[in-house]
């Protein structure tokens, strides 16, 4: 595309299924897409960004549907492949009072074929900020090596990387995640990191402070850490640390909700907002998502963000 993007993401898509009461009891599932970057991907399209998303796609009777869907969305798919393999699928429950069921089926998917051959250099070049997660690399070898490709060749052309760990025990060990991070940790600009999984599977620290000091002797220069322990995200840039609220405690489902924050703060560094305007803006965008049901279908649109950001900003 001639177009300049501001956001390239790469990772898997998953379909999601999901109920409002336990999936024993339910006669009904409500058909929706899922996966962690590709909702940071649209957390950043919905608040204005211009992005593109890289996976595989497979060719079964969700791929319609998936296409579809990302270009009515506006996101850029010029670089998505098809597949033979199936599409990965998880079902959720949010039954009212109970806590949140999860079943996910994402072996040999098509997503996990990623390969170095799906990362175009030319798209790269034409994109402001490139972000992937630690489950896209967990997916396979060779997606591990797709990301890591992109990660280098955007650091060599001094275009914005960030990266999210995004532990999962449902995609990697504590050994494997450690090892993927170890490897693409010097090239990447800006790192996501959560307090409950990230920093003690991966890095055994916790302190805040002391996980982002850590972090920039690493070589990221700027460092989000999302805290449920605190209720807010630490900002650690130019030497300083900073914290944020969480912009609300009215919580109905924090599914992705981490991945929008991620793309809010995307959208808001590629836009000019200094780090810790784009921690503010992001923290909106997460509040108003985690207020919702479901993951990527609850993130908000630019017209609702820019009515709550008028609470922050």
């Amino acid at each position: 595309m001639d177009e300049k993007l501001d956001i390239v993401a790469i990772g898997e898509s998953l379909i999601e299924l999901s109920s409002d009461t336990r999936l024993s009891c339910a006669e009904c599932l409500y058909k929706y897409y899922g996966g962690d970057a590709l909702a940071t991907a649209i957390a950043a399209l919905r608040a204005g960004s211009k992005v593109g998303f890289i996976t595989r796609v497979g060719n079964d009777v969700f791929k319609d549907y998936l296409m579809d869907s990302w270009q009515a969305e506006g996101l850029d798919i010029s670089q998505v492949k098809i597949a033979n393999e199936q599409n990965g699928i998880y079902f959720i429950a949010r039954p009212h009072d109970e806590e949140k069921e999860l079943a996910y089926y994402r072996r040999k998917t098509a997503p996990s074929r990623l390969s170095i051959e799906d990362i175009s250099e030319d798209y790269i070049e034409n994109s402001k900020a490139v972000y992937s997660t630690g489950n896209a690399m967990a997916l396979s070898l060779s997606a591990a090596e797709a990301v890591l490709k992109a990660f280098k060749f955007a650091k060599e052309k001094n275009i914005t990387t960030a990266f999210d760990p995004n532990y999962s025990s449902r995609l990697s060990t504590p050994d494997d995640a450690r090892e993927n991070f170890n490897n693409i940790i010097p090239y990447v600009d800006i790192l996501f990191m959560n307090d409950k999984y990230d920093t003690t599977n991966i890095l055994e620290i916790d302190s805040a402070e002391n996980i982002i000091k850590r972090l920039w002797d690493l070589g990221s220069s700027t460092v989000i850490i999302k805290s449920s322990q605190k209720g807010g995200y630490y900002t650690g840039y130019s030497g300083n640390v900073y914290f944020t609220e969480f912009f609300t405690k009215e919580i109905v489902d924090t599914t992705c909700t981490g991945d929008a924050f991620n793309g809010g703060y995307l959208h808001a560094i590629t836009s000019g907002y200094t780090p810790i305007e784009a921690t503010k803006f992001a923290a909106v965008i997460a509040g108003l998502q985690a207020t919702g049901i479901g993951a990527i279908k609850s993130i908000p649109y630019k017209n609702d963000i820019e009515e709550a950001l008028k609470e922050v900003m």
